[in-house]
């Protein structure tokens, strides 16, 4: 299955918000973690099995975000997901968040492909490498 530019519909839940109603700065990591898992999901890949059969998590290396435009209390924004660089340990995302044509939030995040047990760099298993590495 090959996905370009993935894109995630989330609702904001009043516990998104702070006591303005509007998303409050750190959810937005959590929308855009949201739609990494949700885009290797929909590439046939859950992170609790690559943990059990290929001895892998990723992490998030490093963030880098600007904010633009705020979300608030019950809009439907749409999160997306584009792998912009792969490498052997590790993927670069750079993520959006839109209401409509309107850039709210914007970011390239890092992820890196840790072993599970002992918590230092590992390849991506290469079924999944070739998979990701077709998808930019």
């Amino acid at each position: 299955m090959k996905i370009k530019k993935f894109i995630w519909p989330v609702r904001v839940y009043y516990e998104d918000t702070d006591a303005g109603g509007v998303v409050f700065y750190a959810n937005y990591l959590k929308f855009f973690e949201r739609a990494r898992t949700e885009m290797l999901r929909a590439m046939g890949y859950e992170q609790d099995e690559l943990m059990v059969s290929a001895g892998i998590i990723f992490v998030v290396r490093s963030v880098q975000v600007d904010y633009l435009r705020s979300a608030r209390f019950n809009e439907l924004i749409q999160v997306s997901a584009e792998v912009v660089l792969v490498k052997k340990a590790s993927l670069t995302f750079e993520q959006l968040i839109t209401r409509g044509d309107d850039v709210l939030c914007k970011s390239i995040i890092r992820i890196a492909c840790l072993d599970v047990n002992t918590l230092r760099p590992k390849a991506i298993p290469e079924n999944l490498l070739e998979l990701l590495k077709n998808e930019h």
